[in-house]
């Protein structure tokens, strides 16, 4: 049975980790901190003026950060992609206190102001070598004679200064402590015994996530996968049934986040592509298999939370595709919406283990919808499986009959063993012509 301590410290993980974000979480989280940056660099100018604009722009920048930055659209800019126009527009326009949805505010102005300052070549954009942390942002920047610092590490939104970032190392606060020993069991229980009321606002998580799909499917985003499947065409192969509506769904909500879409999805664990991912494979099963409101909002809070539970252990950023925890959760979901027992569930992670392990992270990019798309129908597939008691076995693979073994032998692939992985892929990318 789970103490009120850990209930408390889940339903705050919940709310600390399922949030509104407008567009790819990396280039956005490189632009919160140069909006920080210049504001601080505003308020050591002129405390009364208007905003400075700065002279020059240094950003530190870890690898993953780096890669999940650099083919992704930026949101306000009409197709635009990259760091560079991401940054000017966090410069120019940006606000800190609008968190991951920074440039929600940025006007057409500010767009071409911030086209101009691209061209200027005011930003110069550098690796981090010294900081081990695979979330690292550090934007200096300078004006009229005056400079100023902010630095993001940990986590997208994490700001710290220069001594903290130390000074933290090792540190835990009680809320980590409860959460520790955190395990699917815990989770399960978690999700199917809380009061309704106490976690109803999951369902924020489907109205932002469906819109986000309703304008993918509305505009030609990115490769168009969703629009594509529910096409003449791709209806003639794909039919018109459930898994195809699942995967057609979520894919033009990626289609339109991924294209840069000035429109907010709702994330997890720092992205939104695993907010999609662990959202829309669950509304749309619970609306075609006709669940009640309840059984969507228990099994929404567990698909989010187990994707938390899992990214904990993996980290914020790894090598491996967040699509792999991500579905893993809207497997749990989905599973649980066909009536499905702990034992069940559990049997669903093992199935999406088994197969997804290894799926590698090449950056953000419009073709993640079809890295999603493979996920989501890997989690169809593993649920449909599952339900019916039939699971990979330990005797298979990297699959313990301990299911928190098994996610922690995914979570040690994705976090050290892919390691060399992680750096050979970002080579490739940043050798290319």
């Amino acid at each position: 049975m789970l103490s009120s301590n850990e209930k408390e410290a889940m339903l705050e993980l919940l709310h600390e980790q399922v949030v509104p974000a407008i567009g790819c979480t990396e280039p956005m989280a490189v632009a919160l901190c140069v909006a920080r940056a210049t504001e601080l660099l505003s308020a050591e100018a002129d405390a009364t003026g208007p905003r400075v604009v700065p002279e020059t722009i240094e950003l530190s920048l870890s690898a993953n950060i780096l890669k999940n930055a650099m083919g992704v659209g930026i949101p306000g800019t009409g197709g635009m992609i990259g760091l560079p126009i991401a940054v000017a527009m966090g410069a120019i326009g940006g606000k800190s206190c609008l968190g991951l949805e920074v440039l929600r505010d940025c006007t057409a102005d500010v767009l071409a102001a911030a086209r101009r300052y691209v061209k200027e070549d005011h930003i110069d954009i550098r690796l981090e070598t010294s900081d081990p942390d695979k979330l690292f942002i550090r934007a200096k920047v300078s004006a009229q004679g005056h400079e100023a610092e902010a630095l993001i590490k940990g986590a997208h939104t994490n700001f710290m200064d220069a001594s903290q970032a130390t000074a933290t190392m090792g540190q835990e606060c009680s809320e980590c402590n409860e959460l520790k020993c955190l395990t699917l069991r815990k989770v399960y229980d978690f999700a199917t015994t809380m009061p309704v009321s106490d976690i109803d606002f999951i369902l924020e998580a489907k109205r932002l996530n469906e819109a986000a799909a309703e304008e993918g499917l509305r505009e030609n985003y990115g490769h168009q996968l969703g629009k594509t499947m529910c096409s003449p065409l791709g209806r003639g192969i794909m039919g018109d049934s459930i898994f195809s509506k699942v995967l057609s769904v979520t894919s033009c909500a990626c289609d339109a986040r991924m294209a840069g879409a000035m429109i907010p999805v709702m994330s997890n664990s720092g992205s939104g592509n695993q907010g999609i991912c662990a959202t829309m494979p669950v509304v749309v099963f619970a609306r075609e298999n006709h669940n009640t409101d309840e059984e969507l909002i228990r099994a929404l809070t567990l698909s989010h939370l187990t994707a938390i539970y899992i990214k904990q252990s993996l980290g914020c950023l790894s090598a491996l595709c967040g699509c792999v925890v991500a579905s893993t959760g809207s497997s749990v979901g989905i599973t649980y919406l066909m009536g499905g027992t702990y034992e069940q569930v559990s049997h669903s992670v093992k199935n999406m283990i088994a197969n997804l392990t290894g799926m590698i992270c090449d950056g953000a990019k419009p073709s993640c919808a079809l890295k999603l798309t493979t996920g989501v129908g890997t989690a169809v597939m593993s649920a449909m499986l599952a339900i019916q008691h039939k699971y990979v076995t330990s005797a298979e693979g990297i699959i313990d009959d301990d299911v928190d073994r098994s996610i922690h032998n995914l979570t040690s692939i994705g976090s050290r063993g892919m390691d060399e992985t992680d750096r050979f892929v970002l080579d490739i990318m940043t050798s290319k012509s």
